[in-house]
């Protein structure tokens, strides 16, 4: 009977997170609709327990599950096509304007591919027209941009906060005066990979969670650095690390709570990937879960991430503008967000880490950020 209702409450735990992910979808705009299906872990999760309960699962959730599979099963045979193509043009010499032509074509509709890094960088006038919540990405294989809105905010918990730490005092009152572009997933093996490529990153191991898009683990603040560097020279655009601030008023997304969604730690399974969740614990494909508020993935949780910032054991003194703090112990990097490999304490908006500089982890990755002209 233990047996059964543990099962039972997994179920319909799933079944709610499911329920929550497909009206979450229906109430997205249809230019977004593709981003809201299930993928990665979340959609192997829906073909095993389709499998087990389709008829304990309601027709709509159903088809959901089917939409989003059609859906991946798109993706992938388009990248097994444009592959197939372009080892055939090898093999063969298929004339260079029909194949390029045919690429060009299937790379429009396609991921970005870590073979192809063309730029298709904003003017100008483009970039000032970008309007909160859109996203954008410069290059075939560049990271996917969401432009975050300016706004003010308490930066660091309240001493009332459950799970607090010292060092997440004093609060503080922290004014972001532009708006900015944030990197919508973690930096995956897929962009990693493509810098390594063309020669900007040092190439990265394989690892038995695989690569794809898996967020790039193992690596130190110095690779991070070197990645966003590789971004800004082949863009000509001012990509970078996030600073602390900038990092946890794009994780708030709005929420003085513990979370992005508010206080309820219950909630926290729909959003993040952590440590007392999982069967098996371990990083998932980015964009698992639901996204904040600001359209941003993985905020909490799966990989911690690093940040501009050395390492300050308070605020006291803290930049209030948003900036980097470029003072303290530098032989140490923040790292935000909390991993896999952490309980939901350390995945609050307002919880703090520091890891030696040249430190590298299985759970710890990075995502970036770019300026925006005003």
């Amino acid at each position: 009977m233990r047996d059964w209702i543990a099962a039972e409450r997994e179920f319909l735990a799933w079944r709610s997170g499911l329920d929550a992910a497909r009206r979450a979808s229906q109430a997205t705009p249809d230019s977004w609709k593709d981003d809201t299906l299930l993928r990665g872990v979340a959609l192997e999760q829906a073909h095993i327990w389709l499998a087990k309960r389709s008829n304990d699962i309601p027709e709509v959730d159903r088809d959901f599950i089917v939409l989003s599979r059609k859906a991946a099963q798109r993706r992938k045979m388009r990248k097994r096509a444009l592959f197939g193509v372009l080892t055939l043009a090898i093999l063969i010499g298929v004339p260079t304007l029909f194949v390029g032509g045919w690429i060009a074509y299937e790379q429009a509709r396609l991921l970005p591919t870590f073979w192809d890094v063309s730029t298709s960088t904003l003017t100008t006038q483009a970039e000032q027209a970008l309007q909160p919540g859109l996203k954008f990405s410069e290059c075939a294989s560049c990271p996917e941009m969401v432009v975050v809105p300016a706004g003010t905010f308490m930066m660091g918990s309240p001493a009332n906060e459950v799970g607090r730490r010292a060092n997440e005092g004093p609060q503080h009152r922290v004014t972001i005066a532009q708006p900015f572009a944030v990197g919508r997933f973690e930096i995956t093996f897929d962009e990693w990979d493509a810098c390594a490529a063309h020669g900007g990153c040092e190439p990265k191991l394989e690892h038995p969670w695989g690569r794809g898009q898996q967020p790039v683990i193992r690596v130190s603040w110095a690779d991070a650095k070197q990645y966003v560097a590789w971004i800004a020279k082949l863009t000509g655009k001012p990509y970078r690390l996030l600073t602390e601030a900038e990092w946890e008023y794009a994780a708030r997304a709005g929420s003085p709570g513990r979370f992005s969604f508010g206080d309820d730690e219950a909630k926290l399974g729909e959003h993040a990937s952590y440590y007392s969740r999982q069967t098996q614990p371990q990083a998932q494909s980015v964009g698992s879960f639901a996204p904040n508020a600001f359209r941003l993935y993985d905020m909490h949780g799966n990989v911690s991430e690093w940040v501009e910032d050395c390492w300050n054991e308070s605020y006291e003194g803290a930049p209030t503008d948003g900036s980097a703090w470029s003072t303290g112990e530098c032989s140490a990097h923040v790292a935000r967000g909390g991993s896999w490999n952490n309980y939901p304490r350390d995945l609050r908006s307002a919880d703090r880490n520091w890891v030696n500089t040249g430190g590298q982890s299985h759970d710890l990755g990075f995502r970036i950020a770019r300026a925006l002209t005003p």
